[in-house]
């Protein structure tokens, strides 16, 4: 280096650029790959067969492609017809009775106090009773001529009825038993929702002079419309999928009367050992569940959803 000439600053140390712009991707995926496996393996994986079931048929030889035959098969049987009527009432039956109910209880309930809590705690007892034996203890209700309900007509000098063995009346008796199970377990998410209504709204409506009915329907009815669109999605939910009691107390019967989706998915395939056809009526169920909770969650947003 000549003399006099000074030597260039030494630059600041640079790290080096990386090459591999997934490598701090690798990490990120060890840690969820429990997850994805259980996923694939549990979710996943069970949808594409479905889906495979659904538009194939089994021969001899393995199985064949059929398309959409299976799903015409399954729309032309009367007792696929049945159960899809059955699980409509049954969903009307025991949702809007439960969401009243709930919202009835959880009004009277809201507040402080040991009476309260202790009225909270009675009725979500029948929420910690397991389905099977809920339907034990209602059978025991149902019998006709010895069971309870009957015996108690008797005293009055009315007449009972087979509750179970009369098809006009079988899936009202299993409609009842869901709404007592199902009540007490949404009350709890309504009354979280009374509790977070601000109480500067309540106040401003007794200063305007709101007796106590328009305090419920212009303040309290509107600030619940959210938790209503939880709670009613997850009362849909339960109306497909709690089929628990019909194996108890009727397995779908008189005459096809308590037949609800599920039940006939698994009487297709267990039963009958047709999976082609339960699987289209998975499908089917699902994608009818999928359109009811889609359109319960746009309703619930009001006319901010249109926005």
């Amino acid at each position: 280096m000549p003399a006099g000439h000074k030597a260039p600053a030494a630059r600041a140390a640079e790290p080096p650029a990386d090459r591999r712009p997934w490598a701090g991707l690798l990490l990120p995926l060890a840690l969820l790959s429990p997850s994805l496996v259980f996923l694939a393996l549990f979710t996943y994986w069970p949808v594409v067969e479905v889906l495979w079931d659904a538009t194939h048929a089994a021969t001899r030889r393995g199985t064949r492609f059929v398309g959409f035959a299976n799903f015409a098969a399954l729309f032309a049987d009367p007792s696929f017809q049945r159960a899809l009527l059955n699980n409509a009432l049954y969903a009307v039956g025991t949702v809007v009775p439960s969401l009243v109910l709930a919202l009835a209880f959880a009004l009277a309930l809201n507040g402080a106090g040991r009476v309260r809590a202790l009225m909270r705690a009675v009725f979500f007892l029948p929420v910690m009773i397991p389905l099977v034996a809920a339907a034990a203890l209602f059978l025991f209700l149902f019998l006709p001529g010895i069971g309870l309900i009957d015996h108690h007509l008797a005293r009055l000098g009315l007449n009972g009825a087979n509750w179970l063995g009369d098809p006009d009346l079988a899936l009202a008796a299993i409609t009842v038993l869901t709404v007592w199970k199902n009540a007490g377990y949404y009350m709890l998410f309504v009354l979280a929702g009374l509790q977070a209504i601000p109480d500067e709204a309540r106040e401003a409506a007794l200063l305007d002079g709101a007796g106590p009915w328009q305090r419920l329907l212009y303040v309290t009815l509107p600030a619940l419309r959210p938790t209503f669109a939880f709670v009613g999605v997850i009362a849909l939910l339960n109306a497909v999928t709690q089929v628990d009691h019909v194996f108890v107390l009727t397995k779908g019967g008189p005459s096809d009367a308590t037949k609800l989706l599920l039940f006939y998915i698994y009487e297709q395939a267990a039963e009958r050992y047709d999976a082609g056809r339960a699987a289209a009526a998975t499908v089917v169920t699902l994608s009818l569940l999928a359109a009811l909770t889609a359109l319960s969650l746009s309703r619930s947003q009001g006319p901010e959803a249109a926005r």
